[in-house]
């Protein structure tokens, strides 16, 4: 089972994962259909390139191998409204549950200062009330409990659509295309977006292959665009991110490792919550916690032989993760590649699977 691992000298700084991306080739829609996405296929033992689309996964896939997927579910954690004593603008950002399902870490944009006991009206019958500030902590606010939570945001609340897509409006059709066709827990604040490209049709050609499937799940939070700002990429903290991995998951791993199968990660996130759940001699135990890891090279990878993964912001920490996979040189190689060839980049953007 090939498993590399690559330490790059001098290679422990932000700006050693910088790359120039013109700025025409941030997708800032889908591809018209989901499942036409371009696929760069990368060879680590060879350092060899290919250019395909995602229908032709099951190419690369042999009978046996594991896809592990996050069924995280992507909920729309954007409200507007106005406050309720002036009438003034005011937006706000769910990014976590603090407590129970009606208080929540927020991020707000308005011109008035936060300040708590202050109440921000979305709806008729629906509003929250900012709660005094913990200095360590994000903003919190109290949604009231009159109506249905989760039935009420979902027809008030917006897709938290990533910094960089910028619409001059919202689209309705980011309600279903902004979420994979097999989200299931609610809570994420952005898209496992490795997971946008995957259709039924497409599922059920790598079945008939024999290609099996497991699900984690991870909530990814607002801080997976955040831009590494440290110039020491080992200063970094990561914002942490709620898992969970069931004894059904773990158990398809081992099975897949048994068989001298490959464990396919689709998505960061599916490796974040792989290898945060490893153990020091390669297990893999069950269980839910937060995710703090940060994987940058060199890192040896436990559970995880090949990803399946879109194209990330210059200096981030996917970019980084990725590279301690398949080497920061190739990784910029790849990168330099897929500019010369006009991919699609970011979360609505085209995808690589590193073998």
């Amino acid at each position: 089972m090939l498993r590399l691992d690559f330490h790059v000298p001098n290679a422990m700084h932000a700006s050693d994962y910088d790359y120039p991306l013109p700025r025409e080739l941030i997708a800032q829609h889908p591809p018209a259909e989901r499942g036409d996405s371009r696929m760069m296929v990368l060879d680590r033992a060879t350092r060899a390139f290919q250019h395909r689309h995602i229908r032709d996964l099951p190419e690369f896939l042999a009978p046996g191998d594991l896809l592990v997927l996050n069924d995280t579910r992507v909920i729309p954690a954007r409200l507007r409204g106005t406050w309720h004593d002036t009438g003034g603008g005011v937006e706000i950002l769910l990014l976590e549950r603090a407590d129970d399902d009606l208080t929540w870490h927020i991020l707000f944009a308005s011109t008035r200062k936060a300040r708590a006991g202050q109440r921000m009206d979305f709806a008729p019958g629906f509003y929250a009330e900012l709660l005094p500030r913990d200095p360590d902590a994000p903003l919190r606010a109290r949604f009231n409990n009159q109506l249905d939570f989760w039935e009420t945001l979902s027809r008030h609340g917006e897709m938290p659509l990533p910094p960089y897509i910028k619409r001059a409006a919202p689209d309705p059709s980011d309600a279903a295309r902004y979420q994979t066709v097999y989200a299931r827990e609610p809570g994420a604040v952005a898209a496992p977006t490795a997971g946008l490209h995957f259709t039924d049709t497409l599922f059920t050609r790598l079945e008939s292959r024999g290609v099996r499937r497991a699900f984690v799940t991870l909530h990814v939070g607002a801080g997976t665009f955040k831009p590494v700002t440290a110039e020491r990429v080992e200063d970094h903290a990561m914002h942490p991110e709620r898992y969970e991995i069931s004894p059904a998951a773990v158990a398809s791993v081992e099975a897949c490792h048994k068989a001298g199968r490959r464990v396919i990660a689709v998505g960061s996130t599916s490796v974040r919550a792989l290898e945060s759940a490893s153990n020091a001699d390669g297990g893999l135990a069950a269980g839910s916690g937060e995710s703090s890891i940060f994987i940058y090279p060199p890192h040896a990878f436990k559970n995880v032989d090949a990803i399946l993964t879109n194209f990330h912001l210059p200096r981030s920490t996917l970019l980084m993760m990725m590279s301690a996979f398949a080497g920061r040189e190739f990784m910029l190689e790849a990168y330099a590649e897929a500019v010369r060839e006009k991919y699609r980049f970011f979360s609505y953007g085209d995808c690589m699977l590193i073998l």
